[in-house]
């Protein structure tokens, strides 16, 4: 180990340590960081002993504050839930077409809706209610299963389609070609048919329109025109929930998909279906 002494490049003094000839200059810090640095240590110190710091066996040194954080927010959210508590009652007690005519509960109801179906109904129906071809109705349109009225929507979301609740909204379209009386030819015809519906190009006279009126007009109306009573939905325009074209309406008519709807009366409060049926009613579909 070398001895201390005054460097010749830099004029500073060596803390006499030197490694492959290389010796380290006695340097002090900056006063300003040294003041920091025990200022820091200091602010540490009265941290640790104003707020809750340390844990112990039975849960946690509490500090001379006695500050929690959950508690506050268990505070923010009463004060939350009280301010919110005038507007509550009011959807409560309102009906989904008073809510709709009141323009400040409306707005309300607006904003609670969206967050709600953020929550609960996005997974499926997409943001927005755009929808999933294929799986999940579009709700952002003017074509409804089960009537897009404030009503129906309330109805529906309350109760769900096809599930287990003794409300639920249930109907069921029977296969055609695969053990009744249609015959592969017969089912091509009828499939034909349908298209011609959603081109707005009825085929009158054919085949297809004979059998249209005797297998499917019951529930599907004369023209294709729908019955929402039933859940039967209109066939005379290019809005498919499952595959369109000629494959996919054979696919339907032979092997039909039934999809389902869980009863949100079971996990939801009536004030926020209401918001969810007025928000539902808002996206560009609403009767």
């Amino acid at each position: 180990m070398a001895s201390m002494e005054k460097d010749s490049v830099s004029g500073q003094m060596t803390t006499g340590h030197e490694w492959d000839g290389i010796k380290e200059l006695n340097t002090p810090l900056p006063k300003w960081w040294v003041y920091v640095f025990w200022a820091c240590v200091l602010w540490a110190i009265g941290y640790w002993v104003a707020m809750p710091a340390w844990p112990t066996p039975s849960g946690y040194t509490q500090g001379m504050l006695n500050y929690s954080s959950r508690a506050n927010l268990d505070e923010e959210m009463k004060a939350q839930k009280a301010g919110r508590s005038q507007w509550v009652a009011k959807l409560q007690a309102a009906t989904a077409e008073e809510i709709a005519k009141d323009k400040t509960l409306l707005n309300y109801a607006l904003a609670g809706g969206k967050v709600a179906f953020g929550e609960n109904c996005s997974a499926c129906h997409g943001a927005g209610g755009v929808g999933v071809p294929g799986a999940y109705p579009r709700l952002a349109d003017d074509e409804w299963i089960w009537g897009g009225t404030l009503a129906d929507i309330e109805q529906t979301i309350k109760f769900g389609v096809r599930n287990a609740h003794p409300d639920s909204r249930q109907s069921e379209m029977l296969p055609f070609g695969t053990g009744d009386a249609l015959a592969a030819d017969q089912v091509s015809q009828l499939a034909d048919y349908v298209l011609s519906l959603s081109s707005k190009t009825p085929a009158a006279g054919s085949p297809g329109e004979a059998l249209f009126a005797e297998r499917c007009a019951a529930c599907h109306q004369e023209g294709g025109v729908g019955l929402k009573d039933l859940g039967a939905p209109a066939l005379n325009n290019n809005i498919w929930l499952y595959k369109g074209g000629k494959d996919g309406i054979i696919a339907q008519m032979t092997k039909p998909k039934h999809g389902s709807m869980p009863a949100w009366t079971e996990r939801l409060d009536a004030g926020t279906i209401k918001m969810l049926a007025v928000y539902v009613h808002s996206l560009g579909g609403g009767k």
